[in-house]
């Protein structure tokens, strides 16, 4: 009797735990599984061509990359890795150089005039998406 009794508090606390998560657990999951990171100003350095962005200038780019609207994933098939970390016939893209937990990565963001294709680089990981930031395609465009 004793045992059916602990096993149902037990299998309770368990169920109320499992769909009632506090806020910080719930972040750290989604954060732990999120495509598109929220950048932040203290380790990223980005460049645009050659030029490294400084000030004002990399602020907004920044801010404008953070505020983008993810659109969709695209699969990467092993092998075409270069197809998307080094597009033919595009404008130069901006490159982000930042550290997320231990990893180096290397943010690729090259701008059309429809879209935005980021490809995001690990040591020899690959992830490319789609985003939709009007402002970042104009920046682009205009310098």
């Amino acid at each position: 009797m004793t045992w059916a009794v602990v096993s149902i508090v037990l299998l309770s606390i368990v169920k109320i735990l499992m769909t009632c998560l506090p806020t910080g657990p719930v972040e750290w999951l989604i954060n732990k599984f999120e495509t598109h990171t929220k950048l932040t100003d203290r380790n990223v350095t980005v460049t645009l061509g050659e030029k490294q962005l400084e000030g004002e200038a990399r602020m907004e780019v920044l801010h404008s990359f953070n505020e983008a609207t993810f659109l969709k994933k695209h699969y990467i098939y092993p092998g075409t890795e270069e197809l998307y970390l080094y597009p033919v016939n595009s404008e130069p893209p901006f490159v982000f150089e930042t550290k997320e937990g231990n990893k180096e990565v290397m943010i690729y963001v090259y701008c059309s005039n429809h879209h935005v294709e980021v490809v995001k680089q690990y040591k020899k990981k690959v992830v490319a998406y789609r985003l939709l930031s009007k402002r970042l395609q104009k920046w682009s465009f205009s310098a």
